[in-house]
């Protein structure tokens, strides 16, 4: 019998095992793919490594940080700055047709590009800031949370262009919900995005899973790789356990999973018929682009590029292609002030996401499908080289993974990235010992996903002696 059962070992599956374990709970991670880590984990492919997910650790803080996410989860979980030793961003950008505006980890600079390119609006701006640093990413109760942004933003942003090129960014950070965006998901996104910014570790996502494996198992807690769970069974309205793809039966006072809400309430035995529309739509591709140089050397010199290729920013799956080319990012990991003594990336990396739809991506069969990710490589790159120098001819290996690997790697629905829509940011289902963590708890990124593990361990699982 363990006192918690964990469906995930993702971020937030493994941040909350190690929040229970530090209290000698007894705690199990069941993770049915051969890896951890979820939408953010990594492979190893022509000998060399590529993440799934990371293009960025969003919520940054410097070492001896005391305030903000990044400090918080260190003290809750036991670990120092260096197990995550994350280089601050160069620079990043949103590149629309019309206009551009650069941001860095100081929100100073996001202040003087508005003034800049938006001059009326900089009082604006600074309104709207003002008005995002009392937002408690935890009060489910709060009113604003499911206000439309785009509303929000039009009472305080009288610019639509300026509207549009905020909401970019966040959006594809962390944003399930097509067209518009949840006020609420915004303050927080806000927040990780332009006022703490971003940071990655020169060895990337495998880097901070490795200290939170060995931090889990280091304390005693046991995960099971190639352990998926096939339902969750209840008897008389709680969870009493869960069977395994193999068959067989492990119980438990409480489970935590971060299946996503929609996937776990079609684990639970209790439950006939689940509406799968709720789930997520926006799924994406990532190509891959391995070059002979460090993109600097060509002119290069941005962590990340938000584009769109028009003043509105269209945000949506795309219902009769593959992918959707107009808007896009652009990241590259070499685009880092990594230290001295820690050296840099043996090879220049080019990582381009565009939408996709995971219905007509699973619609190819083999041969389509390997043809379709040739394709769509080159039409993502295409469209990537309006808005960064052309790196077509220092090419020398590539990779693409499209909504089928995220469906693999997350077992999300339509291989959404971001979850469903809607957040359950208490984090309870309709069973009273069934809790969720994880995207459709609300938090999204590396930080907040932890965050989330941490929130939920504590609330629901450290209550009872």
């Amino acid at each position: 019998m363990y006192d918690t059962i964990i469906i995930g070992a993702g971020m937030s599956g493994l941040a909350a095992g190690i929040r229970l374990a530090h209290f000698d709970r007894r705690v199990c991670i069941l993770e049915r793919h051969y890896t951890i880590g979820g939408l953010n984990s990594f492979y190893r492919m022509g000998g060399r490594d590529y993440d799934v997910g990371l293009h960025a650790v969003t919520n940054f803080s410097e070492k001896g940080a005391r305030h903000g996410p990044l400090a918080k989860l260190l003290r809750q979980l036991r670990l120092r700055w260096d197990d995550f030793k994350l280089a601050p961003q160069l620079g990043s950008s949103i590149r629309f047709s019309d206009a551009e505006l650069n941001f860095g980890n100081d929100i100073a600079l996001l202040e003087a590009e508005i003034r800049k390119q938006f001059p009326g609006q900089i009082d604006n701006f600074r309104r709207l800031v003002a008005s995002l640093l009392d937002y408690d990413d935890l009060d489910g109760d709060d009113p604003r949370f499911t206000r439309s942004s785009r509303e929000v933003l039009a009472e305080t942003i009288s610019d639509p262009l300026l509207r549009e090129m905020l909401l970019c960014p966040l959006m594809w950070y962390g944003n399930a919900r097509e067209r518009d965006m949840d006020f609420g998901q915004f303050c927080i996104m806000f927040r990780a995005c332009y006022l703490e910014g971003f940071g990655r570790p020169l060895k990337g996502v495998r880097l901070i899973l490795k200290h939170l494996v060995r931090k889990f198992r280091g304390l005693g807690g046991e995960l099971k790789l190639r352990s998926g769970v096939s339902r969750i069974h209840v008897e008389n309205g709680r969870a009493v356990g869960v069977v395994l793809d193999d068959g067989t039966e492990l119980q438990a006072r409480r489970i935590l999973s971060s299946a996503g809400a929609i996937e776990t309430m079609r684990l639970c035995d209790d439950i006939t018929e689940v509406d799968a529309a709720r789930a997520g739509q926006l799924s994406f591709i990532e190509s891959v682009s391995i070059l002979d140089c460090q993109p600097r050397e060509l002119g290069f010199d941005r962590t990340i590029v938000f584009y769109n290729d028009s003043p509105e920013f269209h945000w949506e799956r795309p219902e009769n292609a593959l992918c959707d080319t107009r808007t896009g990012v652009i990241c590259s990991p070499n685009n880092y002030a990594y230290a001295p003594e820690e050296g840099e990336l043996p090879d220049g990396v080019i990582r381009i996401t565009t939408l996709a739809n995971h219905d007509r991506w699973c619609e190819l069969n083999e041969p389509q499908y390997r043809a379709a990710k040739l394709a769509q490589y080159d039409r993502a790159v295409e469209a990537s080289v309006r808005f960064m120098p052309d790196f077509r001819s220092r090419v020398i290996d590539t990779d693409v993974f499209t909504p089928k690997t995220i469906r693999r790697f997350t077992w999300h629905d339509n291989g959404a990235v971001y979850g469903a829509p809607d957040k359950q940011l208490d984090g309870s289902t309709h069973l009273e010992n069934v809790f969720l963590c994880g995207t459709d708890q609300g938090f999204v990124g590396i930080v907040g996903a932890i965050v989330s593990g941490i929130s939920m361990a504590n609330r629901y699982c450290l209550q009872d002696p």
